[in-house]
């Protein structure tokens, strides 16, 4: 029922009195198509065992999203570190506008129609946790009704 995608898949080396420790870190997106995605880190001696890590971690760190019509409700920013990322809704036929990770993370949670711009670092797990900040900014049209005290008059379907 997943969708696993492997984002980039790192050699790092320890140092140790001996020499270098050599070890793999991979780094996932799970997703169910159906408005949840988790992030997933992993590190292990062979390359199989830190994806399957990776993995498990992603899978036991899903997250729910608000989406209505395939798309986000509104227009989001989101930052983390050096990162920083722009999701504005599109129409029907528009189809997924984004690169690299952030593309990743919104074909996982199913969104079918966006339009995405990555700025500042491209650290792929950067710009990963800048996406996922700006998506958990996406308010219901029941959250946007309490807040303002007002009765939206715009017909939307939630999801």
């Amino acid at each position: 029922p997943y969708v696993e995608t492997v984002v980039k898949i790192n050699r790092v080396n320890k140092v140790v009195k001996g020499g270098r420790r050599l070890a793999f870190r991979a780094f996932v997106v799970v997703g169910d198509q159906k408005g949840q995605a988790g992030l997933g880190l992993g590190k292990a001696k062979e390359v199989p065992i830190s994806i399957r890590k990776a993995m498990e971690k992603a899978k036991r760190s899903l997250i729910k999203f608000n989406t209505i019509n395939d798309t986000v409700p509104h227009v989001v920013n989101g930052q983390f570190g050096a990162s920083r990322v722009m999701i504005r809704p599109a129409s029907a036929g528009t189809g997924v506008i984004a690169g690299g990770v952030v593309r990743i993370i919104l074909e996982a949670i199913g969104v079918k129609n966006v339009v995405a711009k990555s700025l500042g670092s491209r650290s792929p797990i950067n710009l990963a946790l800048a996406t996922i900040n700006a998506l958990q900014q996406c308010m219901t049209k029941a959250a946007v009704e309490k807040d303002r005290g007002i009765k939206l008059s715009v017909p939307v379907e939630n999801k």
